[in-house]
């Protein structure tokens, strides 16, 4: 895991690239690759690599980048891990391939000689990298699949820049950093910034499971390679042809299969264990693939102790059952309020989420881990949200109303009325008849955090309008239409909005400002694949039944069937209490009784780190 940043100059007569910029990018990211720094600029003066090294597999310099072919005609800086690199390397070898290293980096680089960009098909890891391919004279930029590792870019005035984090390129100084409508707009709606976007007016960010070319003219090519939706629906099909008691097996073996391979590395590997079964099965597989305890660890809030939100005492079980070492780390609110600061200013993008990363992030690099194994994932790919049920409920649901077209109109004007004024009506169900009418609208009710009509209460008009019909342009990126099954629908939603969007960024930028590599076993697209078919058809049971399977303990019901609560901290002390955070009172809006806790703090994050 790493930082990577570079810069192409698409015209000849620009001169040469500049190296203080290259180093102000690629060292604003210094926490993100502590172990090592690289920097190359090519013989012409046109491109330069950057790159922080946070040093995982291959430990050596052998593993130092930028990285170049032996014959110096391809450059690469690469961020993340290929987990099937052994495999690949072996195949290219009975090719002719020599190696120098045991680096995934490399495998890369003779991998794009053997296949060309399309090389990224046989990829299974979370990988951004950018190759400089001087003979064909341009550069290529890929991003994972399912987009867990970020790559931001901006192209304006003959030069194109790239690097891991929105802040890194902002920290040239050469980038303008007007904001985008549809960054602040899509933030406001969903609590995060919706890709391809980013909340500057000149930044973008690469979707996920894309390709981009640019070459010296400065043409620009982009392509998507992986499509979940297609994925989701090949998978249903092929569901179809197995039978119950073989889905289980298959399931079984392939949750085990992807944390065997998530666990490649030449440093030590720990867990991220809380009292939710995700992470209770990867730790519990993990363990049985070690032959010595593996390190888990656990964050409490000395607030929550004997409350229902407390974590421990099921986690400190699930650790007892599976002999791994526990590691419990406590904090008050009072120690949270100090951090919070900190916190907010290593914010790469505004988002409403990722406190308990921070803090367990945090916990993790003060017991000297390196690389841990987080159970995210398990919700979206195997239906644990209440999402799954509601989502086609309210959908089906509609058809009452169908019969009654007019009182859609008069049912908003007059909730949203009562709404805005009394507040004593929950804002978000204004448009509640309209919105339920379709899979897409009907998710945003659930999981979004304005609903667009109050948007005008909180941000000037003709930046809202600007927002939403910038928005626009991605709904069929965002699209779930062509997929067969409600389920599926709903396994897409999470994973392009929710899960991408919010958990994987947060994720990153957080597990990166605490130098610490978060792997995430049940977020892979070869498990996908495998999975999201039976667990659609129902053939591996309800929810994430299947997980208590995978490893050969068994796990208590207690431990098992406990209320899906997720992992908190009280935000609302914050906003009541801290001067800091209570801007939020000076919008008459943001007062209203039914205003909840995360509409304010997106307001205060806006206004405080964001200079709104």
């Amino acid at each position: 895991m790493c930082g990577i940043n570079g810069i192409f100059l698409l015209n000849s007569s620009s001169g040469n690239v500049d190296r203080d910029e290259l180093l102000a990018t690629r060292d604003y990211m210094h926490n993100r690759g502590p172990d090592g720094e690289g920097l190359w600029v090519s013989d012409c003066g046109r491109v330069g690599l950057g790159h922080r090294r946070l040093a995982i597999i291959e430990l050596s310099e052998l593993g130092a980048q930028p990285m170049h072919a032996s014959d110096g005609q391809l450059s690469i800086t690469f961020n993340g891990e290929i987990y099937n690199h052994n495999e690949l390397r072996k195949q290219l070898e009975t090719k002719g391939f020599v190696f120098r290293s045991h680096s995934d980096t490399e495998v890369l680089l003779n991998l794009y000689l053997d296949c060309g960009a399309e090389m990224v098909k046989q990829l299974r890891g979370m990988f951004a990298f950018a190759i400089w391919d001087n003979r064909n004279k341009k550069l290529i930029i890929a991003r994972d699949p399912y987009g867990i590792k970020p790559v931001y870019y901006s192209n304006g005035g003959g030069v194109f820049r790239f690097a891991s984090q929105v802040k890194a390129l902002l920290a040239s100084n050469k980038i303008n950093s007007s904001i985008n409508p549809a960054g602040l707009v899509s933030f406001l709606l969903w609590g995060s910034v919706s890709e391809p976007f980013t909340f500057y007016e000149h930044i973008q960010m690469l979707p996920a499971g894309h390709i981009l070319e640019i070459d010296a003219s400065g043409g620009q090519k982009t392509h998507q390679y992986w499509n979940i939706n297609n994925v989701i629906n090949n998978a249903c099909r092929l569901a179809e042809q197995i039978s119950p008691d073989k889905a289980i097996e298959l399931s079984t073996l392939a949750i085990r299969d992807s944390v065997k391979t998530h666990m490649i590395a030449d440093v030590p590997i720990g867990t991220f264990l809380s009292a939710g079964l995700d992470s209770a099965s990867i730790t519990g597989i993990a363990q049985e693939l070690l032959d010595k305890p593996l390190t888990a660890i656990t964050l409490a809030f000395e607030e929550f102790k004997g409350d229902a939100l407390d974590e421990v005492p099921i986690a400190r079980d699930i650790a007892k059952i599976l002999g791994v070492e526990h590691k419990i780390i406590t904090a008050s609110m009072e120690d949270a309020e100090k951090e919070l600061s900190v916190f907010c200013e290593a914010m790469d993008q505004p988002t409403i989420d990722g406190l308990n990363t921070w803090f367990i992030s945090k916990a993790a690099k003060s017991e000297g881990m390196k690389v841990v194994l987080s159970g995210l994932g398990g919700d979206e790919m195997l239906g644990g949200y209440a999402t799954f049920q509601q989502i086609p409920s309210i959908v089906n649901n509609h058809n009452f109303y169908q019969s009654f077209p007019l009182l859609d109109k008069l049912h908003y004007k007059v909730h949203s009325f009562l709404a805005s004024n009394t507040g004593y009506l929950d804002p978000n169900k204004s448009d509640y008849l309209h919105m339920s009418k379709s899979i897409n609208t009907a998710y945003q009710l659930e999981k979004g955090l304005f609903m667009p009509w109050e948007l005008e209460h909180v941000i000037d008009k003709e930046m809202l309008k600007e927002g939403l019909d910038r928005l626009s342009e991605t709904i069929s990126f965002e699209s779930v239409d062509n997929i067969d099954s409600d389920f599926g629908k709903v396994v897409a939603l999470e994973s392009k909005k929710y899960m991408r969007n919010q958990l994987l960024r947060d994720t990153d930028w957080i597990g990166m400002a605490h130098s610490l590599e978060i792997r995430v076993p049940l977020v892979d697209h070869i498990l996908l694949s495998s999975l999201v078919g039976l667990s659609a058809t129902g053939m591996i049971a309800s929810k994430k039944d299947i997980l208590r399977r995978t490893q050969s303990i068994p796990f208590s019901d207690h431990i098992v069937n406990r209320p899906k609560t997720g992992f908190t901290v009280p935000i609302w002390r914050w906003l009541n209490h801290s001067k800091e955070f209570s801007i939020w009172k000076q919008n008459k809006y943001l007062c209203h009784k039914n205003i909840n806790a995360r509409k304010r703090w997106a307001y205060c994050v806006l206004k405080q780190q964001f200079l709104l």
